[in-house]
């Protein structure tokens, strides 16, 4: 499956909060198949293949508009696999740190969304090209991505650089997972994406791990 020329149907609503106009993007259509739950160490999320696009494509955007939020609602996703380890349920939202949101005013924000006007995303070639991770061995790196959880939502917050070093993960999930289960059915297929800083001990935001595997019931 090819990432290139991919078309994401997405619904944009917008909303006033605290004197700042906010962009909201959303698929367009439920996403049936992609459960998040919480874990001790971070998060695990597991995907379909419909669902890995869209992960892909709400990464690819978010690295890309600075002034947009963009929110996967996966709680009102119906995947129908059990979570063995009975971790919280969440949403994710996806957002440039550029924006500098608060995430304690998101349940309000939400609250306020205007009704949704469709919207189309196409991928580029190359929407996920190879990075340099030379700079992240520096003890001076700071595009790391950063979490938080509020209102049954995980929130990750990077620079483009921050949401790029973590993109071929995302990308081999969508793209090259389908012929690896294709050839070795129930392989385990995974994105192990880092979060949070490398620094011993952080005071917030400690380094976890969002664990997306492909379904091995679903896929």
């Amino acid at each position: 499956m090819q990432l290139k020329g991919r078309e994401w149907r997405t619904l944009v609503s917008t909303a006033r909060l605290d004197g700042r106009d906010h962009r909201v993007i959303r698929p367009a259509r439920p996403i049936a198949h992609a459960a998040l739950h919480e874990r001790r160490c971070g998060a695990q999320l597991s995907v379909d293949r419909a669902a890995a696009v869209d992960l892909a494509c709400a990464w690819w955007l978010a690295a890309r508009s600075p002034h947009s939020i963009v929110h996967l609602p996966l709680r009102a996703s119906t995947p129908g696999c059990a979570d063995e380890s009975g971790g919280r349920s969440l949403d994710l939202v996806l957002l440039h740190h550029s924006l500098g949101f608060p995430v304690s005013r998101w349940k309000r924000l939400r609250a306020r969304l205007s009704p949704p006007v469709p919207h189309k995303v196409t991928l580029p070639p190359r929407a996920f090209p190879a990075v340099d991770h030379t700079p992240r061995r520096h003890r001076e790196f700071r595009d790391h991505l950063r979490w938080r959880i509020a209102a049954d939502t995980l929130f990750l917050t990077g620079s483009r650089p921050a949401y790029g070093f973590e993109g071929e993960a995302v990308r081999s999930l969508a793209e090259d997972s389908p012929a690896h289960l294709a050839e070795e059915p129930g392989a385990h297929c995974c994105a192990e994406i880092a979060i949070g800083p490398w620094s011993p001990y952080p005071r917030r935001n400690p380094m976890a791990l969002l664990h997306v595997e492909c379904c091995p019931r679903h896929w």
